[in-house]
């Protein structure tokens, strides 16, 4: 019997070390390290006086964003923006947007301006310049789209508008305003400008 416990004692010996061994292990690491690694929010790269162009599949410049300075993150692969400039030159009439700050997802889909954000749409055919002014913008480029959910001053030639919320189609021209609409209507301004279509900004 003292022969086999003998025998049994180093093997036994063994098991407790590598159990106490995993255990300080992980007490050492935490939770956060037992599962998937945790990226902190620092940033890879930085660049200054940034400009960036995108084309569309005939080689026509699609938009273009300039930026005083740039900040990448590889946790979440954003973009941070100091004074962004976003043109965008798609099926309807330019447009360039500028703000105190913007932030660009990981996929480019989506462009998020804030602080004293203007956006404003060239003239085209009998329409003056509409020039939005808000604290927040979300863009999506690809669909053209610029919206908010903050107080917004819509303003052209023959009319200012205050409201709450907006959403404005850039390529079918369609303005919609969500709530608290407010608006004067400058109608000597309008007759030489020309009527607005219906619906339409």
């Amino acid at each position: 019997m003292g022969e086999r416990l003998s025998t049994l004692f180093p093997v036994v010996l063994l098991i407790l070390l590598a159990a106490l061994t995993y255990w300080l292990d992980r007490a050492v690491q935490g939770p956060a390290a037992q599962g998937k690694p945790v990226l902190r929010h620092d940033p890879d790269y930085m660049v200054d006086k940034l400009l960036a162009t995108r084309m569309d599949v005939n080689g026509r410049v699609r938009d273009t964003l300039h930026a005083a300075h740039m900040v990448h993150y590889p946790d979440d692969d954003s973009t941070e923006l100091t004074k962004p400039r976003f043109m965008t030159f798609g099926q309807g009439a330019p447009m360039s947007i500028t703000a105190n700050h913007g932030l660009v997802s990981s996929n480019g889909g989506n462009l998020y301006f804030r602080g004293d954000v203007r956006a404003a749409r060239a003239p085209y055919a009998n329409n003056s310049e509409l020039v939005v002014t808000t604290q927040y913008l979300h863009v999506l480029p690809d669909d053209n789209i610029a919206r908010t959910d903050q107080p917004v001053t819509i303003q052209d030639a023959s009319m200012t508008i205050d409201a709450v919320g907006m959403e404005l189609n850039n390529e079918t021209r369609i303005l919609k305003l969500n709530a608290k609409v407010r608006g004067v209507y400058n109608t000597a301004a309008a007759g030489g400008a020309g009527k607005p279509d219906k619906g339409k900004r």
